[in-house]
């Protein structure tokens, strides 16, 4: 992609009495895991600083010298891609660890630990987490499988590359719910859509507050197809006025006006293929949550005899639900505590 997708300048001709800041910040939100049956829904957001020059542009050209579109890289750049494309199973996690922590090696010092990491982009969900004794050990070491030496040299040609080209990395954030506080959120709600965009919000929300007053871009993948977003935009934000830009199959684009500041909302079809800040989000929530797969499959592993892993999608999770199942009550464990509702 080498500019907008058609149908998503609509905010182009929108200018902001409120900025501050010559730059823009164009914030790609993404989750990993809405759909499976077991481990956490991780909601993660990229914030890029970007000249507003160049905020029109595509971030893969932009920063051609150290990213690269490709799930393959031939050389030291940065595969951003959909997650689903940069990480198979049977292969490892290893190139997918590679793209996040040369991302969080961007921005911050690498932490050496899972529980680390998640107190970086998320602090204080440890406590959720550690409420299931799948994750009470969050001690997983990092990396797991990419070699550190060529982590921290992507990482430093990233953040060159965004300093010397005007489209710097500033944060990395998520929002991560394990499986117990999942089903009460939908319980709550009766519909886990609701609890997406609730999730979706916050992110929109702590970034608001981390650079307040300035010009935001949110860009985030349609939820699930919906066309209108409009209704929860005004429920999560009713403080700001509401301006519905444009809706359509693949592009839908709000205006929240404020009494300091404008965000710009947009939902693209396939938006990790058409926006890197998008790509970038996918691959931050869907490492994390491989590396709580790994700590939920490690505590199953040493408890129930042969029991085979398990990536946590519907029909394998049934599978695995059926062999723990004997082993429940043993433990102390609550089947509403393990299995998400549908």
């Amino acid at each position: 992609m080498t500019g907008a997708a058609r149908g998503e300048t609509t905010w182009c001709r929108v200018k902001s009495e409120f900025a501050m800041s010559a730059d823009i910040l164009l914030v790609g939100i993404d989750e990993a895991g809405y759909g499976p049956l077991l481990g956490p829904l991780v909601v993660s957001a990229s914030v890029w600083e970007v000249r507003e020059d160049l905020a029109e542009r595509s971030l893969w050209e932009v920063l051609r010298a150290s990213v690269t579109s490709s799930p393959q890289s031939r050389d030291r750049r940065v595969p951003v891609c959909d997650s689903k494309r940069l990480h198979h199973r049977a292969d490892g996690i290893g190139a997918l660890e590679r793209s996040a922590l040369a991302a969080v090696h961007a921005w911050r010092s690498l932490p050496e630990s899972l529980g680390e990491l998640l107190s970086l982009l998320n602090p204080g969900a440890d406590r959720a987490f550690l409420a299931h004794p799948w994750y009470a050990e969050l001690d997983v070491r990092l990396p797991v499988a990419a070699d550190p030496g060529g982590v921290v040299i992507a990482g430093a040609c990233l953040r060159r590359d965004g300093e010397a080209h005007g489209a710097r990395l500033a944060g990395l954030m998520c929002e991560s719910v394990p499986e117990g506080r999942y089903n009460q959120l939908v319980a709550a709600t009766r519909n886990k859509a609701s609890v997406l965009f609730t999730l979706t919000a916050r992110l929109m929300q702590r970034v608001a507050e981390t650079w307040p007053g300035r010009r935001i871009r949110f860009l985030a993948d349609k939820h699930g197809g919906r066309g209108h977003y409009g209704d929860l935009l005004r429920r999560d934000f009713d403080e700001r006025h509401l301006a519905v830009l444009e809706e359509s199959a693949e592009w839908s684009a709000y205006e929240l006006r404020g009494r300091d500041s404008i965000w710009h909302i947009g939902f693209a079809q396939g938006g990790e293929a058409r926006h890197l800040p998008i790509a970038m989000a996918s691959i931050v929530s869907k490492y994390l949550r491989e590396l709580f797969m790994t700590a939920f499959n490690r505590f199953w592993a040493a408890r129930v005899p042969g029991l085979a892993a398990t990536a946590g999608y519907y029909n394998d999770g049934l599978r695995f639900v059926e062999d723990v199942r004997p082993h429940l009550a043993r433990l102390g464990i609550e089947a509403s505590q393990l299995v998400r509702i549908q």
